[in-house]
């Protein structure tokens, strides 16, 4: 059973990238297809207004903590071996492993000839790997056409992953709804990087990241979209967290399930003294 952090409702796998990576392992060796989703802010604040996003992500088998504050919550939980996941450098990761080398993939997103793009770039730097196929989507509901066309071609492709950039939340939606259908063993909705990839987004210093600012900078680079976004979600979600945090601090979360709660506990205990070896 996964260790996880609970973010305003929302549960976040309290992992690194090590573990995000073996994790991506075991999906990819599962019977039934599945989704990933990296989870941030946005995301979180988002599924506080909209029912479905939360249900997504409760369906997802795996979410990873894309922001700094969502890993600052988990280390006040006690996760402290929990780290920062970010969709585009997941991504990279995967591509970059051997043991991954064999693998079909699936780009879906960005704006129009970003994914084909992509694709370019990621052959050129890891010219092993196997891109099956690049496809830009409508921004919009895909019709009944689209839709069996889409579906056909995952089918036909077979591809082992189908990464998705449309961003948060309409990646997280769009891989609940076809995740069966498409039958892919592993979708991962990896947001902006689609365009970090292909340098549409200049990437921030570490030193920015660690500290929870990749949001300003960001912000800087695109004002226009992003400044309604960070002002409505940043200030709620840092009133809302501390409220839940406070909570838990006078009197602790009570899990449902026992036998999660004392695998929860078996398996960061044993994830701190691996990491101690």
């Amino acid at each position: 059973m996964s260790v996880v952090a609970r973010v305003l409702g929302i549960e976040v796998d309290a992992l690194d990238m090590k573990r995000a990576v073996a994790r991506m392992r075991e999906l990819l060796a599962a019977p039934t297809p599945s989704y990933v989703c990296v989870a941030g802010v946005h995301g979180v604040m988002e599924a506080q207004r909209s029912a479905q996003l939360a249900d997504a992500y409760a369906n997802a088998a795996l979410t990873v903590p894309d922001g700094m504050p969502l890993v600052w919550v988990g280390h006040f939980q006690g996760y402290n071996s929990m780290q920062r996941v970010t969709g585009p450098d997941f991504m990279l990761e995967i591509f970059r492993r051997k043991e991954f080398r064999n693998l079909r993939h699936f780009l879906y997103g960005g704006e129009v000839g970003v994914a084909q793009q992509l694709k370019a770039i990621l052959n050129r730097r890891f010219p092993n790997v196997c891109i099956v196929g690049a496809e830009t989507p409508p921004f919009r509901e895909l019709s009944v056409a689209e839709e069996a066309s889409l579906t056909k071609q995952i089918h036909a492709l077979q591809p082992d992953i189908v990464w998705i950039g449309l961003g948060c939340p309409r990646q997280e939606l769009f891989m609940q709804r076809y995740a069966k259908l498409f039958n892919a063993p592993v979708m991962v909705g990896v947001g902006a990087a689609f365009d970090y990839h292909t340098g549409r987004i200049r990437d921030s210093p570490d030193w920015v990241k660690r500290a929870g600012l990749q949001w300003f900078h960001r912000l800087i680079q695109d004002p226009r979209r992003l400044w309604k976004r960070y002002l409505r979600n940043n200030p709620a979600f840092i009133w809302r967290i501390t409220l839940q945090l406070l909570t838990e601090r006078i009197s602790p979360p009570i899990t449902p399930a026992p036998a999660r709660q004392s695998s929860a506990k078996a398996e960061e205990e044993s994830l701190n003294t691996s990491a101690l070896a």
